[in-house]
């Protein structure tokens, strides 16, 4: 994804009222999670970024990862286990996860009626929560409808 598919000046106002500094990395690595909904892997980000930045290592992504989470400008999604994924939406969302080809597709928090916290252990103090429903997407539901040949 390319930095171009996002303002550049909108990205470099977010960072810096954020207070961080605007490196290289850092701005590489925000502008390609603003411009897609997939919810990478650092792997992931890191081959897109070296399309246009060769000089990123996997420790610099990681790196700004950590810090752009710290401030709040992204979150970590962890939806599969041992995967962690990114996603520069932040505000409360739920999401669907097709378990034929790993897809991630968000949904408004508003698309499921609030959840009835008060079976919770006591004493338990919720902070927030979010729903992963998991299944087909329509490409791979169709494509196990189809018959083999």
């Amino acid at each position: 994804m390319s930095a171009s598919s996002t303002p550049s000046v909108s990205i470099r106002d977010r960072l810096q009222q954020a207070g961080l500094r605007v490196t290289p990395q850092r701005f590489a690595v925000y502008a390609n999670l603003l411009g897609r909904h997939d919810h990478p892997t650092v792997e992931t980000i890191l081959q897109d970024i070296n399309q246009e930045l060769p000089m990123a290592s996997k420790a610099a992504v990681y790196g700004a990862l950590s810090v752009l989470r710290e401030v709040g400008l992204i979150r970590e999604v962890l939806l599969d286990e041992g995967i962690t994924r990114y996603d520069a939406r932040t505000e409360p969302h739920h999401h669907c996860r097709c378990e034929s080809c790993g897809g991630i597709q968000d949904l408004d928090w508003t698309a499921i009626a609030p959840i009835d916290l008060s079976a919770v252990p006591a004493g338990f103090r919720p902070d927030r929560y979010e729903v992963t429903i998991l299944g087909q997407c329509a490409a791979c539901a169709i494509s196990i409808r189809q018959p083999k040949n």
